[in-house]
């Protein structure tokens, strides 16, 4: 697993084995990363389930000014430690439930990753607090990866891909 483009191209990262999370191939990085790349430039990202960070830091290396990466495993925030170091630009890592951290912050995200554990109802809860809480700047996106559970939103559909079981669907306002 590595960082596939952007300044910090070619970095390796760990995590491709921590458990409860299953890494996005390089191949579905590089296709999502194409669709977004008008909107990285000076972007502040929500990586929230963030497991190795590989989408936030895939952010940054591209662009971004700011991440928040957001998991509630220690292992996967020792493991987002490590795969910042030597990384320049603003990253929080913080290690809290998904729901806290939306419910808590006051900030507004260009980009919020939504790639929670697949068998589970995680997505559309976080959708609806984000829309709630108006977490979104005026042109903001969230991108959601999934597998079998459709995500569930009125924010405006953008686009969507298929690689096989996995799929992605990015909204808007």
């Amino acid at each position: 697993m590595r960082i596939i483009s952007g300044k910090y191209k070619g970095k390796k990262l760990k995590g491709f084995n921590i458990e409860g999370t299953r890494p996005t191939m390089d191949r579905v990085k590089e296709s999502l990363f194409a669709i977004i790349q008008n909107k990285l430039k000076e972007s502040t990202i929500l990586d929230l389930f963030a497991g190795s960070g590989a989408l936030g830091l895939e952010a940054i290396s591209n662009g971004a000014k700011t991440c928040y990466l957001i998991d509630n495993s220690k292992e996967a925030i020792n493991i987002i430690k490590e795969n910042s170091q030597n990384i320049e630009e603003d990253l929080y890592i913080i290690q809290t439930d998904y729901k806290k951290f939306l419910k808590e912050t006051n900030l507004k995200f260009d980009i919020i990753f939504l790639d929670p554990p697949y068998k589970t109802n995680q997505l559309n809860k976080a959708l609806k607090i984000i829309e709630e809480k108006d977490l979104l700047t005026k042109h903001g996106i969230v991108v959601c990866e999934y597998e079998n559970i459709n995500p569930i939103t009125s924010l405006k559909l953008i686009k969507e891909k298929s690689y096989g079981p996995k799929n992605i669907k990015i909204f808007g306002k």
